[in-house]
């Protein structure tokens, strides 16, 4: 980084700082070729500042967003961090059950919407979710009307300054029960942000993009890391790699990504043509919020010549580990990097000990980019072990180099006749045969083992049944690779398409547990 701005203490602060050095820098750019430095950005969140001061938005108000990626949505936000407000970002496809929830949960005053988008009225829905409620909030299409004030008007208006304010409520994605409230500061989401610019060794003339919703943990974390190493990204409201891809290298893209599912559609779109590069100023991917076999490492590496640099992260902590562009082939391919800058990690075994190099047990986190707790305090005390290490449920091991490998889900962990079996290393041997498109391997109530090995298999892209993957052909490859003959699965089952989470495309394995949990098996 040329500036260093990490001891910024809020994020609107840091916006400013930004356009003071570099002013005339290109931040954002958007798919119609829109484009705002950072002085014009600071200038428009400040006029949109003023703009819902004008409608009664102040310090501690709590406001409940669900926009898509647009400059508005993004400027709004750092209008609410302005103005020092509790902000409740929400994904742009959730409804009336979780924006319902949202809404009751947080005691929204405002409640932010994109008008009639993609088909789908918000403005309505919202107003048929708060119409029963005591003190319903203020609904603001920004979309059609950004609120726009005069920055004078914020005279009397001072800008937040302490750093360790709960300003961000995210929700986790419920499955059996209501969504946990994470509450974060701007200084977790800053030095989360720092611990992604320097395991990346972002420059000022990097051009990334935003291929995410920006309402994701991810938002401020990736927008964080832009205002500290000075570099602009492209913004997508929707992302199509096929409409994507020309706008990417016409703007001189030099990181993309977001997740494994991404790194596939690239490399899709590159195998069209691979004798063209797709984007040629290309030097780097980058993602997390999935696991990546290392096979996808080795065909980008092949295909696009350049690396992916794979991270680990959640609502709670937005980043935890980061591969780097230093690193070797092997380390990126096999490990989700190190610990970011100014975060502790221990791996805690089955007996409570602490334990050392390559031994596995539940990763525990601390440091400055951890949240603050949840906003149910029954819920921070689980979190927490008795000497304050956030426990991530994620289970993994520290190699000697320090790097980091994740080998599954504390409550995922199949056991089958006592034997713990990591699904991340069946899963990164069956993904490297020809015939598998993706996969995800669970386990599933038996009556015998206890738990029997299920690998659901993603059929690979125009592949017809009769290409799928047998019984028998899973078998011969994980025998083939050494695996022990307990880990191999009893059940093999082929689909279409597996069940994703719409932000980072992320394998639901609940559903599936669900869905084969109940199917007659021999």
């Amino acid at each position: 980084m040329t500036e260093n701005f990490d001891d910024a203490a809020t994020l609107w602060e840091l916006v400013e700082r930004r356009a003071a050095a570099t002013p005339d820098t290109v931040l954002l750019i958007d798919e119609s070729g829109r484009k705002l430095t950072c002085a014009e950005f600071r200038d428009q969140a400040e006029r949109a500042a003023a703009g819902f001061a004008a409608r009664g938005v102040k310090a501690g108000s709590r406001v409940t967003w669900e926009l898509p990626n647009r400059f508005e949505t993004v400027i709004a936000s750092f209008a609410l961090a302005r103005l020092g407000a509790i902000q409740n970002p929400i994904l742009h496809f959730y409804r009336h059950k979780e924006v319902g929830y949202a809404i009751r949960a947080t005691e929204a005053e405002f409640v932010l919407v994109p008008g009639r988008w993609n088909g789908f009225d918000f403005t309505a829905m919202v107003t048929e979710l708060i119409a029963d409620l005591p003190a319903p909030p203020v609904v603001i299409d920004v979309f059609a009307d950004l609120p726009d004030g005069d920055p004078a008007t914020l005279a009397d208006v001072p800008a937040p300054t302490d750093g360790d304010e709960v300003r961000w409520v995210y929700f986790t994605s419920g499955t059996t029960s209501d969504p946990k409230g994470v509450r974060h500061t701007d200084r977790t989401l800053i030095t989360g942000a720092n611990g992604l610019a320097v395991a990346l060794d972002m420059s000022p003339d990097d051009v990334g993009s935003i291929a995410f919703p920006f309402s994701h943990i991810a938002g401020p974390d990736y927008f964080g890391t832009m205002l500290l190493a000075g570099f602009g990204a492209v913004l997508f409201e929707a992302f199509a790699p096929a409409t994507a891809i020309p706008v990417l290298a016409a703007n001189g893209v030099t990181m993309v990504g977001g997740g494994t599912a991404f790194y596939q559609m690239y490399l899709g779109e590159q195998r069209k043509d691979p004798a063209t590069p797709i984007i040629p100023t290309l030097r780097k991917m980058s993602g997390g919020g999935a696991p990546m076999p290392p096979e996808i490492y080795d065909e980008i590496k092949r295909e696009f010549g350049v690396k992916t640099c794979h991270g680990y992260g959640m609502t709670e902590c937005p980043m935890i580990c980061e591969g780097s562009p230093h690193d070797t082939d092997e380390q990126l391919a096999n490990t989700v990097g190190k610990p970011v800058t100014g975060l502790q990690m221990r791996i805690v075994t089955e007996d409570g000990s602490v334990g050392g190099p390559d031994v596995d047990g539940e990763v525990r986190l601390k440091g400055p980019m951890v949240f603050g707790g949840y906003t149910d305090p029954a819920a921070t005390a689980d979190a927490f072990d008795d000497d304050g290490w956030f426990r991530t449920g994620d289970l993994g091991h520290i190699r000697p180099d320090g790097h980091v490998v994740l080998t599954g889900r504390l409550k995922d962990v199949i056991i089958r006749k006592g034997e713990n079996i990591s699904a991340a290393e069946i899963e990164n041997i069956l993904y490297a045969h020809p015939k598998v498109g993706d996969i995800a391997v669970i386990g599933l109530p038996d009556r015998e083992r206890g738990e029997r090995v299920c690998a659901v298999v993603e059929r690979v892209p125009d592949a017809s049944p009769d290409d799928d993957l047998t019984f028998d052909e899973m078998v011969a490859t994980l025998t083939e690779a050494q695996l022990m003959r307990q880990k191999i699965p009893e059940q093999l089952e082929v689909v279409d398409a597996l069940p994703r989470n719409e932000t980072l495309r992320k394998i639901l394995k609940f559903k599936l547990r669900e869905e084969y949990a109940t199917k007659p098996w021999p």
